[in-house]
C-alpha cells in the first residue's frame, strides 16, 4: 500500500510543565490553585470576605424595631433592653454595638482513650435506614467588651452554617451587664471587675465569681475567660464545682452568675 502524501508536516507535541499547567489554571478560572495529584487536578476561587458595613448597609428591617434602628430613630441599645423589646434581628446588635466574637471548644477530636484535643464544633451521629446523619454544634460568644454580652448555640449539618447560626443567635441574646470595683475607687474610674460575689449555676455546675483587685487577671477556667474578656471585666477570681468540662452547662452558669450583677447589693 502507498503511503500517503501530506502537505504539512505534523507539529511537534510539547508537554507542559506543572508550573505552566497551574499558571494557565490561576489566569482562566481567576481562582487559587490546589493540586490533587502529579499536576494537580482542580481547582478552587478564593473566598471573598464579607464587609460587615456593606451588609449592614444592604440590611432592609423586617420589624418596627428594626426600621427605628436604620432610621436612626434609636441609638441606645440598653434603651431596647430596659423596655424589654424583643431583639428578632441580629443587625440590630451589629448597628448599635461594636461586638466581636469568639467561639467554645464545646467538641472533641478523635483520639486513643478519649485522649483528643478540643475543638469548636462537636459533632455527632444519628444512625437511620440510609446510614449515618452527621450533625455539627457550635457554641459562640459575642460582646463590645463594654458591658454587653451575648451567647449563642447553632447546629447543622456543616461546620460553617453552625457557625453563623451560634453567632446570630448570640447577638439575639445580648445582655447588659453591671460591673464595678473591688475598692473605693475615684469618680469616672473605669469599672474593673464584678460589683460583688455572685453565684450561677447550669446542670451539675456551680460557678462563683468574687471580686479581684486591679492587675488579678481572670483566674477562671480557659472557655470562661472568653466570655468574661468579651463582658469587658478584666480582674476576677472564679470557683467552679461539678462537671465542669461540659463546656454547655459552664458557659450557661457564668452567663446566669453575669446576670445577677444587675441585683442591686444588699
Amino acid at each position: 500500500m502507498a503511503e500517503t502524501e501530506t502537505k504539512n508536516k505534523p507539529k511537534d507535541l510539547i508537554e507542559a510543565v506543572p508550573e505552566e499547567v497551574a499558571k494557565l489554571a490561576r489566569s482562566e478560572s481567576g481562582g487559587q490553585f490546589r493540586g490533587r495529584g502529579k499536576f494537580g487536578k482542580g481547582f478552587r476561587r478564593p473566598r471573598e470576605k464579607e464587609d460587615p458595613k456593606a451588609l449592614l448597609a444592604a440590611w432592609v428591617p423586617k420589624t418596627q424595631l428594626g426600621r427605628d434602628v436604620k432610621e436612626g430613630k434609636l441609638k441606645d441599645f440598653d434603651v431596647i433592653l430596659t423596655d424589654n423589646k424583643k431583639i428578632l434581628e441580629s443587625e440590630i446588635s451589629d448597628s448599635l454595638l461594636n461586638l466581636e466574637s469568639d467561639l467554645l471548644l464545646i467538641g472533641q477530636a478523635k483520639g486513643k482513650f478519649g485522649g483528643g484535643k478540643r475543638r469548636a464544633w462537636r459533632q455527632t451521629q444519628k444512625k437511620t435506614m440510609e446510614g449515618n446523619v452527621t450533625t455539627f454544634a457550635s457554641m459562640a460568644i459575642v460582646g463590645d467588651k463594654l458591658g454587653h454580652v451575648g451567647i449563642g448555640y447553632g447546629k447543622a449539618k456543616e461546620t460553617l452554617p453552625a457557625r453563623a447560626k451560634a453567632l446570630r443567635q448570640a447577638k439575639l441574646n445580648v445582655i447588659k451587664i453591671t460591673r464595678g470595683f473591688e475598692t473605693k475607687e475615684e469618680a469616672g474610674s473605669d469599672p474593673h471587675t464584678v460589683p460583688f460575689a455572685v453565684n450561677g449555676k447550669c446542670g451539675s455546675v456551680r460557678v462563683k465569681l468574687l471580686p479581684a483587685p486591679r492587675g488579678t487577671g481572670l483566674v477562671v477556667g480557659d472557655e470562661a475567660k472568653k466570655i468574661l474578656k468579651l463582658a469587658g471585666i478584666k480582674d476576677v477570681y472564679g470557683i467552679a464545682t461539678g462537671q465542669t468540662r461540659t463546656t454547655f452547662n459552664l458557659a450557661k452558669a457564668v452567663m446566669d452568675a453575669l446576670t445577677k450583677t444587675n441585683m442591686m447589693k444588699l
